[in-house]
């Protein structure tokens, strides 16, 4: 008996010390799984979600491949083509037709669009058009005057039969195109100026006046916007006179002239209002490639 339980005894022994060594050997690998060296994941967001496969593909808006390129434009909150024409200096049934828009009122926040034509360097086009060229005055003109071929003809000889003393500008008229000189003349017979310009505040000149007042043509040009479509410009039209200037006359009380209609310096386009303005004025602007500079800088002094 004394033997028996011995035996039994050392066979306990050996079960407890195994039982021991596999409590000890479970316990080593739980540690060593709980220790074990973190994996940071590095894909960024898009990554994670291209691989997701949850996860549907963004829409990117049309033309985005372009956005930033010269030539182009990406549409901002609000804008509409009439008025990316005015920012850009082009007419906006040409951005339409460049960009194949079936409906023009459909453009979406972020579309890149063409808004030089198609074949276009558009750096060449920026380089040319950023010579410096300088508006001609004419002190003995008026803004009813049309002066007869003759006389316009002659009168565009005269500077060089009969040269300046200020020979200093002649080399940037020279650099700048030819069609970059524009006599220009005021949109309106008297009236004072309400406001000045500011590139902030006010993007051209307000010129006061009576409801019913004619407003002229500041120069020869082709009627690229007649309407109503611009919100905060009233009864407005805008005049392209080349492929650099611009000119709008906003707040109008009727509009006299059609888009597509060629007008000559000083031909009565509209009559004077106050659409879409707190009385009776006219706003007059100048937009150099898309861009307002000062009328003041550029109409002849009264």
């Amino acid at each position: 008996m004394k033997g028996t339980s011995m035996s039994g005894l050392r066979e306990r022994f050996v079960v407890w010390g195994l039982m021991a060594g596999v409590c000890l050997w479970l316990a080593g690998c739980s540690s060593t799984s709980l220790n074990r060296a973190p994996v940071e994941d590095r894909r960024n967001a898009a990554q994670k979600a291209a691989m997701d496969p949850n996860t549907q593909a963004v829409k990117q808006p049309p033309g985005f491949e372009n956005a930033g390129k010269l030539g182009y434009y990406t549409v901002k909150p609000g804008d509409t083509l009439i008025r990316i024409g005015l920012e850009t200096g082009q007419n906006w049934k040409d951005i339409r037709r460049w960009n194949n828009l079936d409906n023009p009122n459909q453009i979406e926040v972020g579309q890149v669009l063409r808004v030089v034509p198609p074949g276009a360097n558009g750096a060449a086009a920026t380089t040319q058009t950023a010579a410096v060229t300088r508006p001609i005055t004419s002190s003995t003109a008026t803004a009813s005057s049309v002066p007869p071929p003759a006389q316009a003809a002659s009168a565009a000889k005269q500077p060089a039969s009969a040269p300046q003393p200020a020979a200093a500008a002649q080399p940037e008229a020279a650099a700048a195109n030819g069609e970059d000189q524009i006599a220009w003349n005021w949109p309106v017979n008297g009236g004072s100026v309400l406001a000045g310009f500011d590139e902030v505040k006010n993007k051209g000149l307000d010129i006061s006046g009576a409801a019913g007042d004619p407003v002229f043509a500041a120069a020869d040009g082709r009627v690229v916007y007649a309407g109503a479509g611009l919100r905060g410009y009233g009864n407005l039209i805008i005049l392209k006179h080349n492929n650099t200037y611009l000119t709008a006359y906003a707040h109008n009380q009727s509009l006299l002239v059609k888009e597509d209609q060629s007008v000559r310096k000083g031909q009565k386009i509209a009559e004077m209002g106050n659409s879409d303005a707190d009385r009776v004025k006219l706003h007059f602007e100048v937009r150099r490639q898309g861009k307002p500079v000062d009328p003041a800088k550029y109409l002849p002094a009264r």
